[in-house]
């Protein structure tokens, strides 16, 4: 393309983006499904403008993209906010995040007639919740405040775990001799090196603004999207989880006690939009619709088990004696919505060449959407039926 033709793609596709995202808002249907069936539409088995099949494009869109989108999720909250309920977002990301896994895994195995480490991996990618839809919800809802922070807390620190478990799974199934404990210690060292990377990068950032104020507002926002640069990659470089982070740098800017957090946080807000539109309209560019017939079933089926019984049991047992009541957690357990990262958690195991990887993206793929229509959907309702809103 020319450089004025691609300009005018990109700016009718974020327009067309954007409006589809408002349509959905408006109908109370998370408006960033609409956006990835604008991708489907105009794509190879719709309307055929654009062919895009590059899975590690779309692996690399969704990485930055979900890096942004951390971040302004971390910038948004910050730690004062989150700080009273660490405890039990720590928990639903780590030992939720994990039972779900399995749980929703078993399910795969027995209904695809997968390997147990094939279905426990298709498991893993179901059990992310998705930050962009879960900040979306929130931003609308009137959850109670410890629950919605929960539930936030939880969307930043769930990505990161599920990555990992992607990422091991993946590797155990490729790699001759890797076992549990392989994966045990990989999952112990990345989340303990990215913690301390994203504390020690967001500290540093925070300390230098409070006493080193800058020239101009303007530059505040290219201070924080360094730190958030910087947060990542040093994660990433040591061996550490970039997403965790990124996502403890953000929630140290955001305690910032100074007026220009919130120029900060109004510019990420922004760059987080961009980066959703850009990510879920790749990954329905990605999808070819016609795959998705031959999984609906089962599809289906474990959208629904993962969705009824493995996320919620997972939220009880990792809930318990956290003083949340009986309503409160089934609605921590209906709000695990998913959306574009398990479908870019979906696309390792195809660029890693893990046997049938294409049947799993395509059924996760129609899990993921089915999931968060009915959930994104029903959400605020649930919430109100049991009392759980102000």
């Amino acid at each position: 393309m020319e450089d004025g033709t691609l300009l005018l793609v990109a700016g009718a596709l974020l327009a067309g983006g954007l409006a589809v995202a408002q349509v959905g808002d408006r109908l109370r249907v998370p408006g960033l499904v609409f956006v990835i069936g604008l991708g489907m539409a105009i794509g190879s088995d719709g309307l055929g403008w654009l062919h895009f099949d590059d899975y590690a494009l779309a692996k690399t869109i969704g990485i930055v993209a979900l890096a942004a989108i951390l971040f302004e999720g971390g910038l948004a909250a910050g730690f004062p906010e989150i700080r009273p309920v660490l405890r039990p977002a720590l928990s639903l990301a780590l030992l939720g995040t994990t039972l779900t896994a399995v749980l929703a895994g078993l399910a795969a195995s027995w209904l695809l007639h997968f390997s147990l480490l094939e279905g426990l991996l298709l498991g893993s990618i179901l059990a992310a919740t998705d930050g962009a839809a879960i900040f979306a919800v929130l931003r609308g809802s009137t959850l109670r405040r410890r629950v919605a922070r929960t539930l936030e807390g939880e969307a930043g620190l769930n990505d990161p775990v599920a990555v990992l478990l992607v990422i091991g799974f993946s590797t155990w199934i490729t790699t001759e001799g890797y076992n549990l404990v392989d994966m045990a210690e990989a999952f112990v060292v990345e989340l303990g090196v990215g913690a301390v990377a994203g504390l020690a990068v967001g500290g540093a950032s925070a300390w230098l603004l409070r006493r080193k104020p800058l020239t101009t507002p303007g530059l505040y926002p290219v201070a924080s999207m360094a730190t958030g640069a910087l947060a990542f990659g040093i994660g990433d470089a040591l061996h550490g989880s970039g997403f965790l982070s990124i996502y403890l740098a953000g929630l140290s800017l955001g305690a910032l006690p100074i007026a220009e957090r919130e120029a900060m946080a109004t510019f990420h807000d922004g760059l987080a939009w961009v980066a959703q539109l850009v990510m879920f309209l790749a990954l329905g560019l990605l999808v070819f619709p016609d795959a998705l017939g031959s999984v609906a079933v089962e599809g289906t089926i474990l959208a629904v088990l993962t969705a009824v019984v493995a996320r919620p049991l997972a939220v009880f047992v990792a809930t318990a004696g956290q003083g949340f009541g009986t309503g409160e957690k089934a609605v921590l357990g209906w709000a695990g919505l998913r959306g574009a990262v398990p479908v870019v958690l979906a696309t390792f195991p195809v660029i890693e060449g893990v046997p049938r990887a294409q049947e799993l993206f395509a059924v996760a793929f129609f899990a993921v959407l089915l999931s968060t229509v009915v959930q994104g959907t029903t959400f605020e309702a649930l919430a109100r039926r049991l009392k759980v809103t102000d």
